[in-house]
This record gives C-alpha cells, structure tokens and sequence, in this order.
C-alpha cells in the first residue's frame, strides 16, 4: 500500500531530480524532519523512510546532507561499467561501443568545487548528539564521478584525482548497510568515521582512488563480498583503530597501493578473500596491529600487463614484502601466496624479492602458508585498450612455461622476537634471529637441503 514514508525522486513536486537529485532528497530529508516530530508516540515516533531513485541518469549538482536515522535510500541496479577502459579506448574504436558510460540508478557527481574530504562529498552524513544517527542504508545504485581531473602528470583521466567523494559519514554511527551500490571514478568511494556495527557488502566499488576507509575509530563491523579495485595510490580496503572488524569473501582488483592496510587494528579477522596486486605491499599491517588472523586467503602479485597502465606503481620495492607486518600475536595461517613476477620487473635488481615481512613485534604465528614463486619473461602488453580484459585474463591464467622463482618467503627483522614460523619456507627461504624466534622448516622433497 503507498506510504507517506516512501518517496520517489521523480515524483517529488519541487525542483527537477534529473537536473539536481541532491536539491531534490534535501527537500525530501526536510519533509519528514517536519512529519516526524514526535519522539515518543506509542512506543514509537520516528520511523524514517525511503528514498527511492529508479533507473536513469540524475545530476548531482547540490551535496546530500542526512541528519536523520532510518532513512533508506534504494535504486533498482548498481550500474557499474569500467571508465578506465573506455578513456583508454581510441575514439574510432569507442564508436562502435554499445554504450559507453555506467547505467541502472545513477548519480552523476556534478557538485561546482569539490573539495578534500567531506566537502567534495555526493552524501554527507552527520549528526551531532545522542543517540548517534544510526540504521542509515544506501542500496542499489551507482554514483559516478565522470572524470578524473588532474593533470600534473599528463593524464588526467588515469590519475584517480577528482576531489569528490561517494559517500563521506563524518559522525558517529551504528548499524549503517552500504549494500548492492556502485561507484566509480571517486577519489573517495566511501569514508566512514566511528563506524560501530557496519555492514558493507555485495558492492561493486572499483575505479575509486581509494574504495572503502574506516577512520578514526569503531568496532564490529563487517566488509564482505565486495569486489573492489583503488588506484595506484589509494587503498582497495583501509581500517584505522579499528575491533572485531570482519574482512571476508571480497575480490579485491589490483592497481590499488594496498590491497588490505590495517592501522591499530586489534582482535579483527581477514579470512577467505581473494586479493590480486602488481605491486608489492598487498596486505600492510601498521600502527601495532595486535591479535588479528590472516587465513585462508589467496593472494596473488603479478606485472601490470594492460600497456596504458604500466608506467604507474605505488613507489614500494620488493624489499616491502607482499605481507608487511607490524604488531603483536598476530597469526598468519594457511594462505595461499602467488607471486609470479618477471625479473626484469623487480626493484632493488639482483635481490630476493620478500613474501611476508615482519617489521616489528612479538609473538607472531605464521604457519602453513603456501608459497609459489615463479617468473618467466613476460610479452609486453598490447597497447590497445581494447584487449583490457583478454590481456589480463590471460596473464591471469598463464600457468605454463614457468621457473622458479628464487624468494625471501620469510623475513623477521631483527628486534622482533618470540615470533613462531612453521612450515611457511625452507631454511634458505627464512631470514631472522633462530635464537630469539621459534622455526620449523617446510620439508623439501627429494631429500634436498632445506
């Protein structure tokens, strides 16, 4: 039955949604802030509402700003395509395309003068008070930045730099659902600050400088089933001073210079991800990560094989490791770790690249972690923008025709201590003070020397 509580953008008397959907939701915020006055009411008083954005284009050109609790805003479909590839396409060839920009329910951010932060943000969220704004949810539709802007280095569209963010919560929360969304060329997808028992999940956040950061400080929440993928100088997923964080079942992209980075984080869990990089500082463990489990992911570190994208890194050496951690009583058990990776490609040339690195700490558990290490020359990619996905697929599945590749899979440095390495390297493979930590070797066969 139709409710005075669920809106249609499209329907809304003022303004024009497809011109400026930020002035039309802030007309519709208003209306129910002058409904629903009443706190307590027979047990109840404010029950919030929905916003709902159906399919099409809608300009942005007015900031979000949500100041009320319950409040759901839902398209009808996420609408993810890849701007990267279509900017990376010659024009001849982009005529012939069936469609070149992202669909379903989307927001064009348009806002005049983005700035850092919650300034250049589509949505701001932010309450002062008690209780803390709580049960806000976004679903299912796609907000697109439409252009990356800076220049500096010639060009622009591949610089993940734009100023606007996707969704900014600058106060405190609880029980906030990011869910089915979409969003692509932001700077910021999304920001969250004191996050308590959030739920980000099944989005498709990708093209972002940076996809996913919980800041300041929060506890119990959980990321999972994204797939996610930042640029070369933002993270994929980033958590600050964070508690019982659940990070489970994503498929993180690479070009991000994280894939994972952790700072302050206690008592959380990385399992069952799948997380694939062309550079070194896949997971990065920061500000004395403490008690955390790292199991059962797969990781993978390969060369960026797509020609428009190979002049960009995230400026880390292979002396970083893949997996560099800080902190205490961490466990690291029963990953998989693929690095394949051209000797041409490694930097400082002529030394072991490092596969787990702990920097600093005590009590560590790293064990049963399998590690491939292979190289072979690579082809170099082919310059045109069409093969994106053939050229990174079939690097992806190249299996055949492979050497080993010579690896540090284990380095302790020295002032970390009572750390426990089984089975993660052979006795070559392992570098770290056999006096101060615990060792057991990963036998190798045929008898040979560990």
């Amino acid at each position: 039955m139709p409710s005075a509580n669920v809106y249609d953008v499209t329907e809304w008397p003022a303004g024009n949604a497809y011109e400026d959907i930020g002035a039309v939701i802030n007309a519709i915020i208003a209306d129910i802030k002058r409904r629903q006055t009443v706190r307590d009411s027979n047990d109840g008083g404010k029950p919030g509402a929905v916003i709902y954005i159906p399919p099409g284009d809608f300009r942005l050109r007015t900031q979000v700003v949500i100041d009320i609790s319950f409040l759901r805003i839902a398209g009808s479909g996420h609408g993810f395509t890849s701007s990267s590839i279509r900017f990376n396409t010659p024009p001849a060839e982009l005529e012939r395309w069936h469609e070149i920009w992202p669909g379903g329910s989307r927001i064009l951010v348009e806002l005049a003068e983005p700035g850092e932060g919650a300034a250049g943000a589509a949505f701001l969220v932010q309450r002062a008070g008690n209780p803390r704004i709580s049960s806000v949810e976004f679903a299912d539709f796609c907000i697109d930045g439409l252009h990356f802007s800076d220049a500096s280095n010639g060009d622009a569209e591949n610089s993940y730099r734009n100023g606007k963010t996707g969704i900014h919560i600058a106060s405190a929360n609880d029980s906030f659902r990011i869910t089915g969304m979409g969003m692509v060329y932001l700077e910021h997808g999304l920001v969250s600050h004191h996050a308590d028992a959030s739920t980000i999940d099944n989005n498709f956040i990708a093209e972002c400088g940076s996809c996913i950061e919980l800041r300041g400080m929060g506890q119990a929440s959980k990321i999972s089933n994204n797939l996610i993928g930042a640029g070369y100088h933002g993270h994929s997923i980033y958590a600050e001073n964070f508690g019982g964080l659940l990070v489970s079942g994503n498929n993180v992209f690479p070009r991000g210079r994280s894939s994972i980075e952790l700072s302050g984080v206690v008592r959380s869990s990385v399992t069952g991800n799948r997380l694939h990089a062309f550079y070194p500082g896949m997971l990065i463990f920061s500000g004395r990560c403490s008690e955390n489990l790292v199991a059962s992911n797969h990781f993978l570190r390969d060369h960026e094989p797509w020609a428009p994208m190979t002049r960009y890194d995230n400026g880390l050496d292979d002396q970083f490791g893949l997996l560099h951690l800080n902190g205490d009583n961490n466990s690291v058990i029963a990953n998989h770790i693929s690095a394949s990776i051209d000797t041409r490609f490694l930097e400082p040339r002529g030394q072991r690249p490092v596969i787990i690195r702990i920097v600093s700490g005590t009590g560590n558990y790293v064990a049963n972690n399998h590690i491939v290490a292979t190289t072979e020359r690579a082809p170099a990619g082919d310059a045109s923008s069409s093969d994106c996905f053939s050229t990174q697929v079939e690097a992806i599945l190249a299996t055949e025709n492979r050497a080993a590749l010579d690896v540090i899979a284990i380095r302790v440095e020295p002032g970390s201590s009572r750390n426990t390495i089984l089975d993660s390297g052979s006795a070559r493979e392992v570098l770290m003070d056999m006096s101060a930590n615990a060792f057991r070797a990963t036998p190798v066969p045929g008898g040979a020397p560990n």
